[in-house]
């Protein structure tokens, strides 16, 4: 594509922000239980046709550091997998991008959203810059928003894009920031004032002639899940209309192979064992009728958000699109190969597949190595010296304050929940900032499942920490948003309303979530009961809950301005901010004597 050609097309899309939104394509027939293997070929090969490789990934998280726990493995196909790591990840892509470039074949490496966000507290601590630092050491080129771009607010993603040192805390690490050198997309974040999107709607790249379009969306229900004081002079737009907008724009101007990186996604049924990396097994979700309604154009579509892995050929509007997810952490890359023809500028054939970001020993017996400890022993030949280097500077500017011991607990303490939704970790916290607030004269705290990340593990660890006791890291790895704590008075009634919030359908509520509660505080919901009446009792300290009397409920900001869906929350009075945030009523409970597991009998359930 020729200079004035692309100039031209760069005025045009800037233009065309203005634009409304087209409505979506026709509907696709509803697809079929299990979708078709991942390999998509259009038919439309007129010509020649050039090979090209897109390696991605999604929800990284800030995951500089290999995932412990549970989370440390990749369970798939009945076998589990150490994987993850940055120094892996990089190896892995450098590795997946020479096999390309050996076969002649271009390569771009491409996001779908949750770099950054609800990070460990080596990426954390920094406001996520050593993410953005490692991201462009490992050669990522592009990639869509996703709503954890956004916890810190509209103004510091803008940072991250473009550099610059934090307005409060300044550069950390004493040597500047400069930004993602990769590209953010955000079509569907949209300026109330100006009507355009906060960054880039659409990239394009020119592969050996052939111009291949990004357009780059988070969902739509973004605004519900972060917290709307960031993100108070933006909305965002349908998935659906807005990627067709752009995808029209640029097969105006003569990109026919489009790309759609999609913070959303969806996941594979159960089955045994259990699917592959690679798999489509009983496939469902809310990328399922997004992609239906997609422009033909649209031959692939990176997706995220739900932390499954996946690759799929989805029914579009008038076609298929290949659909693919490289779960979350850094664990996974999607290695996508795919053909264009020359003479028609679409793609002729794309095929997908999952790699597995393997970190471990391998036992010669046909499983890991562990240490004493039982932690996976860690491949040095498979390091990126580069990227391993990045992030050791972090690790050792962060390990004073993540080793600190803050307190201890007598077991281990778990986010799973009872048949009521009510956990023993959800207590605990919510019982911390009940204790934090008691000056605001706090009665009741509510605490969202969803801002609970991890589970506290009572075993010793190879950090020095003796059994029972909890470091700082791994409190913030359980509570990693600093969400202020906010107490609020609110009436029985409007208690109540908050309450009926919980459930899937009420209100826009896409799924169901139950607040975690303090003690003195229980309440019963009927599963049958009618929307808008499923809570049947509630009761402080053996006291029914009066209508008309008034109490001093305390939450993080999160839920107080709205977020998850809790509308009703906004409407309390007497507003107080407790000092420091949601971690440090935490890290205070924690230090004030041994915690043990919360008693999960403050919520219970009835048919």
């Amino acid at each position: 594509m020729d200079r004035p050609r692309l100039a031209a097309l760069g005025l045009a899309l800037a233009l065309a922000a203005a634009l409304p939104l087209a409505q979506p394509a026709p509907t696709a027939a509803a697809p079929p239980p299990e979708f078709a293997p991942v390999s998509v070929s259009s038919g439309l090969s007129h010509g020649t046709t050039v090979k090209g490789q897109f390696l991605s990934y999604n929800d990284f998280h800030g995951a500089i550091d290999p995932p412990s726990g549970s989370g440390a493995v990749v369970n798939a196909s009945g076998t589990s997998t150490p994987a993850g790591g940055v120094e892996y990840l990089a190896t892995y892509l450098k590795r997946l991008r020479a096999e390309a470039t050996a076969e002649g074949r271009s390569t771009l490496t491409v996001g779908a959203g949750d770099l950054i966000g609800a990070s460990p507290l080596v990426s954390a601590a920094f406001h996520d810059e050593p993410t953005i630092e490692l991201m462009n050491q490992v050669g990522l080129q592009v990639s869509s928003v996703g709503n954890h771009e956004f916890d810190e607010g509209v103004d510091e993603l803008i940072r991250m894009q473009r550099g610059g040192c934090h307005p409060v805390d300044g550069c950390q690490d004493g040597d500047g920031f400069g930004g993602a050198k990769f590209t953010y997309l955000a079509a569907n974040t949209i300026n109330n004032e100006t009507g355009l999107p906060i960054l880039p709607p659409i990239d394009i790249k020119v592969i050996n002639g052939v111009p291949v379009g990004f357009v780059g969306l988070t969902l739509e229900g973004t605004a519900g899940i972060v917290n709307p004081a960031g993100i108070k002079d933006v909305h965002f737009t349908d998935e659906i209309k807005t990627a067709n907008k752009w995808g029209t724009i640029l097969k105006t101007f003569g990109v026919k192979a489009q790309v759609l990186l999609l913070h959303e996604g969806g996941s594979q049924g159960t089955a045994s064992p259990t699917p592959g990396v690679s798999d489509c097994v009983n496939f469902s979700g809310p990328v399922v009728p997004i992609v239906a309604g997609l422009n033909p154009e649209f031959g692939l579509v990176v997706s995220g958000h739900t932390h499954r892995f996946y690759s799929c050929t989805l029914p579009n509007s008038r076609g298929t699109s290949v659909v693919t997810s490289a779960g979350t952490n850094g664990q996974l890359i999607t290695d996508i190969d795919y053909t264009l023809d020359t003479r028609s500028g679409r793609f002729a054939g794309i095929t997908a597949k999952n790699v597995i970001v393997e970190n471990g020993v391998p036992d010669g017996q046909g499983g890991w190595k562990k240490d004493a400890n039982g932690v996976y022993l860690k491949n040095p030949e498979t390091v990126d010296p580069d990227a391993k280097k990045i992030a050791d500077k972090y690790r050792t500017a962060v390990a004073p304050i993540a080793n600190r011991v803050v307190g201890s607990i007598t077991a281990d303490i778990t986010r799973t929940a009872t048949p009521a939704g009510e956990s023993a970790l959800g207590d605990v916290i919510a019982d911390a900032q009940l204790a934090y607030t008691q000056g605001a004269g706090a009665q009741i705290a509510l605490m969202n499942p969803g801002g609970i990340r991890a589970d506290f593990d009572a075993e010793a660890s190879p950090g020095g920490e003796a059994t029972g006791q909890v470091t700082y890291g791994e409190a913030f790895t359980v509570q990693p948003f600093n969400n202020l704590v906010v107490t609020q008075t609110f009436t029985g009634a409007e208690l109540k309303a908050v309450l009926e919030q919980q459930f899937a359908g009420h209100e826009g509520q896409t799924t169901t979530k139950i607040l975690q509660v303090s003690a003195g505080f229980t309440y019963t919901w009927s599963a049958s009961a009618a929307l808008g009446s499923k809570v049947t009792t509630m009761a402080l300290n053996g006291t029914p809950i009066d209508p008309t009397a008034t109490y001093r409920v305390t939450t993080n900001d999160f839920l107080a301005n709205g977020g998850d869906g809790f509308s009703s929350l906004t409407a309390g009075d007497d507003r107080a901010t407790a000092p420091g945030f949601d971690i440090d009523a935490l890290t205070a409970y924690l230090a004030a004597a041994p915690v043990a597991p919360g008693p999960t009998n403050r919520i219970s359930t009835t048919a």
